[in-house]
């Protein structure tokens, strides 16, 4: 390519350019555009503020604002979240605590001794430990769910912890472990011994409560009347079904107080002593019978308040 110079001065000149000299051009005009691109941001974005330029200044605030802007939006939303996490924690955390004080009370345990409600005594040296670095949002938010998950858990465990000591406690009342008597002795106890009518040895299937008649006599637990009737032998007789198999038997009355399907409490006085039937005296004989087979009533009495113990009698007699 060549170019030709006129000058009213100087004579004709030409120029031959070649591709060298193009490119060089080119890449003159590209550092040329760049420097003063450069020159213009130096002089509006990095000095806006100093150079007074009311729509430099709002244009170089706003790209930091920008961000902050997400951040703060992004923290807020988090935040919404992570409070609602914690008002279920906190209701979670109200309905463990009245769940612990029914298994509290199921359990036996006195609420001095174990306060739900307010955190346990803490305390111990304070060692070096290496610096450990905050926790970050999602890390944070992480380990809340894991809490989360933890109290749901073990408010399942405390639920299933609280039917199992129910279940108990209703077959420990269930259970013939009070004497149907206020007695201090028995005047017959249970096994082998000379009949007082014929003197000849015979089992005795239950124990004798020697009283005087009209002496109040109480259910030994719990259940339902499955006969209230006069017996040849037994005389005015009342038996209770207290299920699992379990019935009680209460002879020789004087009066019954129940009739066939009363349901009976624990300790609820039921008849009166007398001397009806097959008798010698005012007494109450007492019998305990696992599926239909008596059993020693007096391994059910001696075991008392100790209801593991009487279970694991009745467990035996099957």
């Amino acid at each position: 390519m060549q170019v030709i110079l006129l000058h009213p001065r100087f004579k004709t000149k030409t120029v031959t350019l070649t591709h060298r000299h193009l490119a060089l051009a080119v890449m003159m005009f590209i550092l040329s555009v760049v420097m003063a691109a450069s020159l213009l941001y130096y002089l509006t974005i990095q000095h806006a503020a100093r150079l007074k330029f009311p729509f430099m200044e709002a244009l170089a605030v706003s790209a930091p604002q920008d961000d902050s802007s997400k951040k703060d939006r992004y923290i807020k939303e988090n935040l919404a979240a992570m409070a609602i996490k914690l008002g279920e924690m906190q209701a979670q955390l109200m309905r463990l605590d009245a769940l612990g004080e029914r298994v509290q009370g199921l359990a036996g345990v006195k609420p001095q001794e174990f306060n739900f409600r307010e955190p346990p005594g803490r305390g111990g040296m304070v060692e070096k430990t290496p610096q450990v670095e905050p926790l970050s949002m999602s890390e944070f938010q992480r380990a809340l769910d894991a809490m989360a998950r933890d109290v749901e858990n073990r408010a399942d465990y405390m639920n299933v912890v609280e039917t199992t000591l129910m279940s108990h406690k209703i077959r420990s009342k269930l259970l013939p472990t009070i004497q149907p008597v206020n007695v201090g002795y028995n005047a017959s106890g249970f096994g082998w011994r000379l009949d007082p009518f014929t003197g000849r040895n015979a089992f005795h299937e239950g124990i004798d409560f020697a009283s005087p008649t009209g002496t109040p006599i109480v259910a030994a637990a719990g259940g339902v009347v499955i006969a209230a009737e006069y017996h040849h032998q037994y005389g005015n007789l009342l038996e209770i079904d207290h299920g699992n198999d379990i019935v009680t038997r209460y002879a020789h009355a004087s009066r019954l107080l129940k009739k066939v399907g009363d349901i009976v409490k624990r300790g609820q006085h039921i008849a009166d002593i007398g001397s009806t039937g097959r008798s010698t005296g005012a007494h109450l004989h007492f019998e305990v019978l696992v599926k239909g087979v008596q059993q020693d009533p007096h391994k059910f009495l001696s075991a008392g308040g100790d209801r593991t113990k009487a279970g694991t009698i009745a467990m035996q007699a099957y």
